[in-house]
């Protein structure tokens, strides 16, 4: 290990990922490990973690970016935190290898590992796709295409050439999961405002499409609520197109093909194509000699422990997306929990209370099982579809418009972790709420220096 690199040598608990699972791993955790001598050590590309569900919302304009982040050092003050990617796991030798932002790679010994890599954007070998397209699974995204979605409405409304000015202002969401209603919804609301007040552009020229290789839509809510959100988006103007696929983006000439039978659809242009078709585990827990099941996530037990073929193994956990953790409800897809919020968070303090019981003898030790609450989803400003379960004596409701985009805000603002998170999102949903979504995109984001450059050169 090289010596510039300075680590405690406390007994350690180390947590690869500081998404949902790490965050919560770390905050239950690091006082009470701290107690018994020992250090929690968080390893992540990012000093922060993000709330993903405000995504949507991000890239709409309705909250500030850094509110939908949660700093690691502002809130894990007892945990030693190392902002690099963890490159292989050598449990066995119980080390991790560490790739920082810079510098040479290193190993980190521990006691204890939790898995909580969390997953990452699936994609498929669609030409053009890499070149063209961008994800929302990132806050980096999310801004990204904010500041993008409303460049190309401003540029369209002085374009001349009327190809050039429809591929501008065309706007083209893959996937029909939560991820991409709530964004192609968003999206729409704020492009709907900032037409409002561009003379000229009209919405008519306004194009959203949204492609779902699927024959419905939101597989986590009703038949009904589905039916109704597509009704819902096409009321908007926004094209939904159910059972259908993409086959080509390259140079932003989108082709289509209807499903299964893959004949040739619609083809088109566009500068904005947002990729929300699916998440996979992160694939570094491939890099590790855990044992790995047939969707490339560490096998784990009900009690969170990392199982082999032999049963857990020591000192060994793993929790949230990266991880396939049995759903004892019965409810899961393949008997495995879902990778959502719900399960993550949950996941995570569960995990805190067995690693404990199990390395300090304090507690018990007992097996994760979780009831889904039902799912939330908003459209942009007080619209949305909502199917809360379990309610006491009503038992499930299925909720539309204003009330489930209540239901969302308000189980959203509760689930973001922290208060000082909390109050942030609350004031910008509050201001808002009286001055509407903001609309002012950011430029030159990918090169901040170029005014000073501009500056600085000598006039020839």
């Amino acid at each position: 290990m090289p010596t510039s690199v300075e680590l405690s040598e406390r007994p350690r608990i180390l947590v690869v990922g500081g998404g949902y699972v790490g965050l919560y791993v770390a905050l239950g955790l690091q006082k009470k490990v701290k107690v018994h001598g020992g250090i929690v050590t968080l390893v992540d590309p990012n000093p922060y973690m993000t709330y993903q569900p405000f995504l949507p919302e991000v890239a709409g304009g309705q909250i500030e970016a850094r509110h939908a982040v949660v700093s690691h050092r502002r809130h894990l003050k007892d945990t030693e935190l190392i902002n690099g990617k963890v490159i292989n796991v050598d449990h066995a030798r119980r080390v991790a290898t560490v790739q920082p932002e810079s510098g040479e790679t290193f190993e980190i010994p521990y006691r204890d590992v939790v898995m909580a890599a969390g997953a990452v954007t699936r994609t498929f070998p669609i030409p053009g796709l890499a070149e063209v397209g961008i994800g929302l699974k990132t806050i980096e995204e999310a801004v990204a295409i904010r500041d993008s979605v409303l460049d190309r409405v401003e540029a369209g409304s002085l374009m001349t050439d009327p190809a050039a000015r429809a591929r501008a202002l065309t706007f083209v969401v893959v996937g029909g999961g939560f991820a991409g209603i709530e964004a192609i919804a968003e999206l729409e609301d704020m492009v709907r405002e900032a037409v409002k007040q561009n003379s000229r552009v009209k919405q008519s020229e306004i194009r959203f499409v949204l492609v779902e290789a699927m024959g419905r839509i939101m597989p986590e809510v009703t038949e009904e609520q589905a039916l109704w959100v597509v009704e819902h988006l096409r009321s908007r103007g926004i094209e939904v197109l159910l059972n259908t696929s993409l086959a080509d983006a390259t140079d932003g000439k989108l082709k289509l093909i209807n499903m299964p039978d893959k004949t040739p659809a619609d083809e088109f242009e566009t500068d904005t194509l947002v990729w929300t078709a699916g998440v996979q585990a992160n694939p570094m827990v491939r890099n590790s000699d855990f044992p790995i099941e047939e969707r490339g996530r560490i096998r784990a037990g009900a009690d969170l422990r990392i199982t082999g073929d032999e049963g857990p193994i020591e000192g060994a956990w793993a929790a949230g997306d990266n991880a396939a953790v049995p759903d004892l409800t019965g409810n899961g897809v393949g008997g495995m929990c879902v990778p959502n919020a719900q399960h993550a968070i949950r996941q995570a303090k569960r995990l805190v209370k067995n690693l404990y019981a199990t390395r300090y003898g304090v507690g018990t030790v007992e097996d994760y099982k979780h009831e889904s609450l039902g799912a939330v989803a908003g459209f942009g400003s007080w619209k949305g579809v909502a199917n809360i379960k379990g309610l006491p004596v009503v038992g499930t409701i299925g909720l539309k418009g204003p009330l489930a985009w209540l239901a969302h805000r308000g189980y959203h603002g509760m689930a973001m972790p922290t208060v000082e998170r909390k109050l942030r999102v609350a004031g910008g949903w509050l201001g808002s709420l009286f001055l509407q979504r903001d609309i002012a995109q950011l430029e030159n984001m990918e090169d901040p220096r170029a005014a000073f450059v501009e500056a600085a050169s000598p006039k020839k």
